[in-house]
């Protein structure tokens, strides 16, 4: 059989893979792995540099699936050429335990780069991808040796390129000039509600070539050729490249095809077996893969082990001239942090005039900078506000891909996107940064960082009403408790200064799992030098071995509870204080630890935080209290709105006492 026949076998035997795994689960979307199957074709066998026998091979070319709705498409391609994805798996698509879900999840599924469900979403990694690449390539490329090298392709869709978050990743791509950055645009004008002239009208061409990226059209998206021309010209082009293929939405369906109708629901057995006949595919059994096509597909698997056998020649090379070099590389592909990187942890002696939890991070952050060259980040345009910046590092940029400081620019929910996709891509420690109540703009990339267990590191500073006279709209009040809402998501809300070091500890060393670090703007008292941060909730000081009650905080409000305790004893009141940085720590410990902290015969109990009460009634128990925020805030200064909210020493007295009786 000749070269074209086999090809266009193969083309059809990704559109039919896909319709069937969708038509056995009688769910999911068939539109795009027909429409756009030419495109996938022709990346993964004429450019993708991957190895599938080996899917974290360093070096390999990433492919992200942004229209995650797709994943048949991706599942079809990873079985086709040699990843540990059987065909009874495309036969168990969407179904319970399968690892082929209905939208790709990192860590589920062999080949998956990436968790990409919410549209934009992928487009954002990509990016962060993309900068990783150049960054490594910058500090470990030498002597000739282009050991990080490697491309970031994408399939985006029109769903992805209406998304804010794309909006805001594409314009910061295009600025910093990441011309290893190739995505290809299947451009269907179909959404599920029908045509995209309903709501997206713009001129696409222009605005990417606005971005600063290098934008070519090809006329037939079933055209493997003039694809692969574009995709080489892409590849000579020092800017990001995003090659608009115009599609036909399943490609190949005949009486759906072109339609909203085939966008979101399987073909139905009739239309199948059509689309089949008219292709001249084998109607049944389904999930018919020619022995040629087979083979035609599965020479990647020794494409890819030349790949990587070159490359590890090329590395062990590169290791011997520079050992050094070739040592840190090694410990960052493997994913393992510096020997007694704790070391550079300081310690802060107890000051009562103290400093903010956000200057404090800044200092342990700079601390820890020094011992993990990893470390990489900065924030939504507030470096200066959280305290982000890395002294003595320059800005990462098209001119100086070292650098490890990041300018994401007024962009929360894109800064999201590419910090977990830095992470995801490895050798990197990203954190983003902004203000706690702007996290409500990047709650999508919150939320995929702790499903897909990222390990993502989050720095939210301006925690509360103590932000003063920016007033409500830069006060949180509920996203304390929204954020601890997310499963899988660590929050921390340090007392002191000692503590911020702890909690960025417990960051670091999450590697399955993302955190967020609640910073003060306010200055805060060191209380301690003997911080359990780990332990997630501890006994910061008894008044009296059978204490009346227990007062319990988190962050600032931990000195004013402890301050309180002290106005409480010499009224003959005794109590205990705990200090509660993150109760997903505390959830953790055993019971024993647990009862130890809170005693179940002590039902006098008083948790003290600024934002809502959500959360805090398991703790207290139907004996206890809450004093807690439940409306928004004020503008004025940032003592007397606390006055008036009723976090003072006198409130918390007042409070205690009435729980008491």
């Amino acid at each position: 059989m000749d070269t074209t026949t086999t090809q266009k076998r193969a083309i059809h035997a990704l559109r039919f893979l896909s319709a069937d795994a969708i038509q056995e689960a009688n769910s999911g979307h068939p539109g795009l792995p027909m429409g756009a199957a030419a495109m996938a074709y022709t990346v993964w066998t004429r450019h993708l540099r991957h190895y599938p026998k080996n899917p974290k091979w360093f070096d390999r070319d990433r492919f992200i699936l942004s229209g995650g709705h797709g994943s048949a498409l991706l599942y079809a391609l990873l079985h086709l050429t040699g990843y540990d994805i059987s065909l009874e798996d495309l036969k168990n698509f969407r179904q319970w335990g399968s690892i082929t879900p209905g939208h790709p999840e990192y860590g589920h599924t062999p080949g998956v780069e990436l968790t990409t469900g919410p549209l934009g979403m992928g487009f954002a990694n990509g990016v962060g991808f993309a900068i990783a690449e150049a960054h490594l390539a910058a500090r470990f490329n030498q002597m000739g040796q282009k050991i990080i090298n490697h491309y970031v392709y994408a399939i985006v869709t029109d769903g992805d390129l209406m998304e804010g978050i794309a909006s805001e990743a594409a314009s910061l791509a295009g600025t910093l000039k990441l011309g290893k950055l190739i995505y290809l645009y299947d451009d269907n004008h179909i959404s599920i509600d029908g045509s995209t002239d309903l709501a997206f009208t713009e001129d696409r061409v222009k605005r990417f070539e606005a971005y600063g990226w290098h934008v070519q059209f090809v006329e037939d998206g079933n055209d493997v050729e003039v694809i692969d021309s574009a995709i080489k010209m892409a590849k000579a082009d020092s800017r990001p490249s995003i090659i608009m293929c115009r599609t036909i939405i399943g490609f190949g369906a005949p009486n759906k095809q072109g339609t909203h109708g085939v966008h979101g629901s399987p073909l139905g057995d009739d239309e199948l077996a059509t689309a089949k006949e008219s292709a001249g595919w084998v109607v049944e059994p389904r999930f018919h893969i020619p022995d040629e096509v087979l083979g035609h597909f599965r020479e990647a698997v020794p494409r890819g082990r030349e790949f990587e056998a070159d490359w590890k020649m090329r590395f062990e090379a590169y290791a011997r001239l520079a050992p050094a070099k070739g040592k840190e590389l090694k410990r960052l592909m493997a994913g393992e942090l510096p020997e007694n990187w704790e070391d550079a942890l300081p310690v802060f002696e107890a000051d009562q005039k103290g400093m903010a939890t956000r200057a404090a991070s800044g200092k342990v952050l700079n601390a820890l900078a020094k011992a993990i060259p990893e470390f990489m980040g900065g924030s939504a345009d507030l470096a200066p506000s959280n305290k982000t910046w890395i002294e003595g590092e320059e800005a990462f940029s098209a001119a100086t891909p070292a650098g490890r400081n990041m300018h994401f620019g007024v962009r929360e929910h894109a800064m999201g996107g590419i910090v977990n996709g830095m992470v995801v891509h490895g050798g990197i420690i990203p954190y983003g940064g902004t203000f706690l109540v702007f996290s409500d703009y990047m709650r999508g990339a919150l939320r995929v960082a702790a499903l897909a267990k990222y390990p993502s590191i989050w720095v939210f500073t301006h925690d509360s009403i103590g932000v003063g006279e920016d007033g409500p709209t830069h006060q949180p009040i509920e996203h304390i408790a929204s954020l601890r809402a997310i499963p899988d998501m660590t929050v921390i809300r340090p007392a002191d200064a000692n503590e911020t070091a702890q909690a960025w500890k417990s960051a670091v060393e999450n590697r399955n799992g993302t955190t967020a670090l609640i910073l003060t703007r306010q200055a805060l008292p060191t209380l301690s030098e003997e911080a359990q941060v780990e332990k997630g909730a501890y006994i910061l000081k008894d008044f009296s071995e059978n204490p009346d009650i227990i007062l319990m905080a988190s962050g600032s409000e931990v000195s004013l509870v402890l301050v309180a305790a002290e106005k409480l004893a010499k009224e003959g009141v005794m109590a205990r204080v705990l200090s509660v940085p993150s109760i997903e720590l505390f959830e953790k410990q055993d019971q024993d630890y647990y009862k130890s902290v809170l005693p179940p015969q002590m039902k006098s109990r008083l948790a003290v935080e600024m934002g809502i009460a959500q959360g805090w009634w398991k703790y207290v128990g139907s004996e206890g209290g809450v004093l807690s925020i439940e409306k928004y805030g004020a503008s004025a200064p940032a003592q007397k709105i606390f006055e008036e909210y009723g976090f003072t020493v006198e409130n918390v007295v007042k409070r205690a006492k009435e729980i008491l009786g």
